[in-house]
């Protein structure tokens, strides 16, 4: 290890938006308003949003502010408006990974620039700049952890490297110096926390543990823009980040081609509202389900094998069945398959069939196994589908799901696919909201832009 966190800090310091390639900023925008869709639908449909809201009020968290919450029609201070971005934003379980190390940029590293954005009356070029230092920051280090290994530890990566991805896009947007910026990372260092035991019982923690991370970011560049001495070397270090939340850490990677190759580039989307270890089989089921004319009654047996990240998360058998939480829905691959195969498609309204009993019984004749074919390739997000029928048995291996970069979406179907999610509850506005995210740069002030999505 060779001072990771000071490299990082110094490329965070130096970046500069006109050294951003136009693609990479073109695909900045397309996710930010990827994630806000989420962000918007989550304010008055997640189930977890009133418990948030209620704990701020006893808190005196929820006085009026200068920061916008998506969806919601006040403003708040900035840290809360991070905090509840970011758990609004991952609640729906809709938004973007970056497959390589298995985490979802923009829910800590969006919500942080926004907040931080809005307060220091930065322009859109400002907050484009920062949401890629945040991603390139939280990426990488996801990477160097090496998520198979963090999550064999009990680590939810988007929680911990992401972090260090708010406190990036924050620090960049306070103009902090290289020095500061390895402060803001020794704190952050010190709040990177993320538990998976939310797979448990499909408990609400993982939205509020990621939502955290936007906001303790936020906290972290804060206190380094106010001279607060943080910890050197939090990423290589003795007690680093790397050392200990993962038993297989990769620390060159934290740096590789840093400003050369953009690790943004690599982000994918989802087409579904799930777990993405569940898609890659769901694409399968679709198409399957479509070129055989398959109908439930003809199946017999669905075998759907998975890298071994993918049954940790998704195929455990004796709790993931018969969801009865949107939560453990998300992450059941019995249930979304059952779902996609019963009916040809998946979407987040479709969580109102949870408990259905012509879904639990398809279910029943699931099985999700561990497939070698799929351990030790670069991305851990592809599936096997098996589905056996009276007339014999059809096959699929589907290296990585629909979304990823060779697969990405057009901008008009990224752009319905944000409209069908903040329509709702934006209205006849949605559309001028979806036109300013998409054209940030040119707005002198992002506050302009935000102000539409409220």
């Amino acid at each position: 290890m060779a001072n990771e966190t000071a490299t990082l800090a110094a490329y965070v310091a130096d970046l500069k938006f006109d050294d951003i390639p136009q693609d990479v900023l073109e695909r900045a925008k397309v996710l930010t308003l990827d994630y806000l869709g989420s962000t918007i639908r989550a304010r008055s449909e997640a189930e977890s949003t009133p418990s948030l809201l209620k704990m701020l009020e006893a808190l005196s968290l929820d006085g009026t502010g200068e920061s916008t919450v998506f969806g919601d029609s006040k403003t708040w201070t900035p840290a809360v408006a991070a905090l509840l971005n970011g758990a609004l934003g991952h609640s729906l379980d809709f938004d973007d990974t970056h497959a390589d190390s298995s985490l979802h940029p923009s829910a800590p590293v969006v919500p942080a620039a926004f907040a931080v954005g809005e307060m220091v009356g930065a322009s859109g070029k400002q907050v484009l700049t920062a949401i890629v230092a945040g991603y390139e920051v939280c990426c990488r280090l996801g990477n160097a952890l090496d998520p198979t290994s963090h999550y064999a530890k009990g680590f939810h990566p988007t929680a911990t490297a992401g972090t260090y991805g708010a406190a990036a896009a924050a620090g960049k947007l306070f103009g902090l110096s290289k020095d500061q910026l390895i402060s803001a990372f020794g704190v952050s260092g010190s709040q990177a926390a993320g538990s998976l035991q939310f797979l448990v019982n499909g408990a609400w923690n993982k939205r509020y543990q990621v939502g955290a991370a936007a906001m303790n970011g936020v906290i972290a560049a804060t206190l380094a823009r106010n001279d607060f001495i943080g910890a050197t070397e939090s990423v290589e270090g003795k007690h680093g980040l790397l050392v200990g939340y993962s038993d297989n850490a990769h620390p060159e990677k934290a740096v590789a081609d840093l400003g050369s190759v953009y690790e943004t580039m690599k982000i994918g989307v989802k087409p579904y509202p799930s777990c993405r270890y569940t898609h890659a089989a769901i694409d399968a089921l679709v198409a399957m389900r479509r070129e055989h004319n398959l109908t439930p009654e003809q199946v017999t047996r669905v075998e759907i094998g998975l890298h071994r990240n993918g049954i940790t998360l998704t195929g455990d058998a004796a709790t993931k069945r018969h969801p009865t939480s949107i939560v453990s829905g998300q992450f059941s691959m019995f249930f979304t398959g059952a779902l996609a195969l019963e009916q040809g498609s998946f979407g987040w309204d479709d969580y109102k069939r949870l408990g259905d009993s012509a879904i639990n019984t398809l279910a029943d004749r699931f099985d999700v196994v561990q497939d070698e074919r799929l351990e030790g390739k670069r991305h851990p997000f592809g599936a096997r589908v098996s589905i056996t029928t009276e007339d014999g048995v059809h096959e699929r291996i589907y290296a990585d799901p629909s979304g990823e970069p060779t697969s990405f979406p057009d901008a008009n179907a990224m752009q319905q696919k944000f409209l069908q999610l903040a329509r709702p509850v934006l209205n006849n506005r949605a559309e001028k909201f979806a036109d300013a995210i998409l054209s940030l740069e040119t707005f002198d002030r992002v506050a302009t832009a935000t102000a539409l999505g409220r």
